[in-house]
């Protein structure tokens, strides 16, 4: 290998590992993809990712050796273009693309704007938005102004994308005004439960995911990356939940305090088709291309009911291990199936059962001693699904091995 070939293949490796990073891969799948496609150019390569560094070690032979450092932003689902850059891989790995067409076909995807436009997007926010408080079991009032005010959420999102300043304090500033917005409500619709509002409407926000994947890199002993992505969720955590006492005391402030009703709870069929609805939603806010959609809602729905009929027998937090056993089981069976990253499906199923909601609701506990929806019980179990979610995936993977890293 002479050393403009060399110099092209880990300009190549390098700008795969940014992209796949850009669009949120986690750290021990991304690290494994990165290990293949090197050995599959012909070159040794080692890999360090965290959320906000890449480390590049790449080398032929003593005297072609290369090392890279680079200082990043933490990664946003973006599935289709995951998909994308897989399907770029194999094109490049079978001779269909020369490295040069690779580079800059990675350069296009990287650079491609969102599929989906500020309407369908706006649409997906108010829809997962009310699709939660649907899950919770509340009231139609709630799931009406739970979606209202995931409208105003995608307000804010759509101006932090354009405002650097914006973009700095969004998740706070979305609970603050949000907790302000239910409190106004709650004085003419006092058939409202306002925390579950607040929680619905910010829900996009909640890092459930992030804990999750950060849960799994450790237990891939991917210590760095798990450390910081788990550090990383609590901060935003707390930044919310600040944001939700701080502008429920202001709401307090400038409207008094309003006095609840107990309201009729929703129907069952209600909480079912709550589950679709959000998978739906989550197509657009995960950026998933079209034919892969359906893949991805009904990865959701076997997470939901598989979770749902195990906690029958096992109780709710055993339950989560066979719902994350049939995704995972599932999620890999699509990626043999379809030839496209496990993560597609993996991770719009396991959305729907990460318990980021029940962080909330049990930090809510730990510091005001409330309760919401009468689950006084859920700080405790977190910890217990978590581990539930984890053992899950692990055993899916050895059910039904991954033939693919991504």
């Amino acid at each position: 290998m002479d050393n403009e070939e060399f110099l092209e293949k880990r300009r190549f490796i390098i700008k795969l590992g940014k992209s796949l990073h850009k669009f949120g891969t986690p750290a021990y799948r991304l690290e494994a993809h990165l290990q293949a496609v090197s050995s599959l150019l012909g070159i040794e390569g080692y890999f360090l990712i965290s959320p906000t560094a890449m480390t590049f070690v790449l080398q032929h032979d003593t005297d072609q050796e290369y090392h890279h450092i680079a200082r990043v932003n933490p990664g946003e689902l973006d599935l289709g273009s995951l998909a994308r850059t897989d399907e770029l891989v194999e094109e490049l790995v079978s001779g269909k693309r020369t490295l040069t067409e690779a580079l800059e076909r990675l350069e296009e995807i990287a650079n491609k704007p969102n599929p989906y436009g500020t309407k369908q997007t706006l649409l997906a926010f108010g829809s997962s938005a009310g699709a939660f408080a649907m899950l919770m079991g509340t009231s139609w009032n709630d799931v009406f102004w739970s979606a209202m005010l995931g409208l105003m959420v995608y307000g804010l999102v759509y101006r932090a994308e354009r405002s650097k300043r914006m973009a700095e304090m969004l998740e706070p500033l979305a609970a603050i005004l949000c907790a302000i917005s239910a409190t106004a409500i709650s004085h003419f619709d006092p058939n409202i439960n306002i925390p579950v509002v607040i929680l619905s409407g910010i829900i996009i926000f909640i890092p459930g995911l992030a804990l999750t994947l950060g849960m799994a890199e450790l237990a891939a002993r991917d210590l760095i990356s798990g450390t910081a992505r788990i550090m990383d969720a609590f901060m935003l955590l707390f930044k919310l939940y600040f944001g939700a006492i701080l502008g429920m005391v202001v709401g307090s402030a400038i409207f008094g305090d309003a006095i609840g009703f107990e309201p009729a709870p929703l129907p069952r069929w209600a909480i079912w088709s709550a589950v679709p609805i959000l998978s739906m939603a989550l197509v657009i806010i995960f950026k998933a291309r079209m034919k892969d959609a359906p893949w991805g809602i009904l990865a959701g729905i076997v997470a939901f009911f598989s979770s749902m009929l195990g906690g029958i027998y096992l109780g709710d937090s055993i339950g989560i291990f066979f719902g994350a056993f049939a995704v995972g089981v599932y999620s890999n069976l699509f990626a043999r199936w379809m030839k496209a990253p496990a993560s597609i499906a993996l991770l719009q199923g396991i959305v729907i059962l990460v318990p980021g909601s029940k962080t909330y609701i049990g930090l809510n506990t730990l510091i005001l001693g409330e309760t919401m929806l009468n689950q006084s019980h859920i700080g405790s179990q977190v910890f217990l699904i978590f581990m539930s979610l984890i053992a899950g995936l692990i055993f899916a993977n050895v059910a039904v091995p991954p033939r693919r890293t991504l």
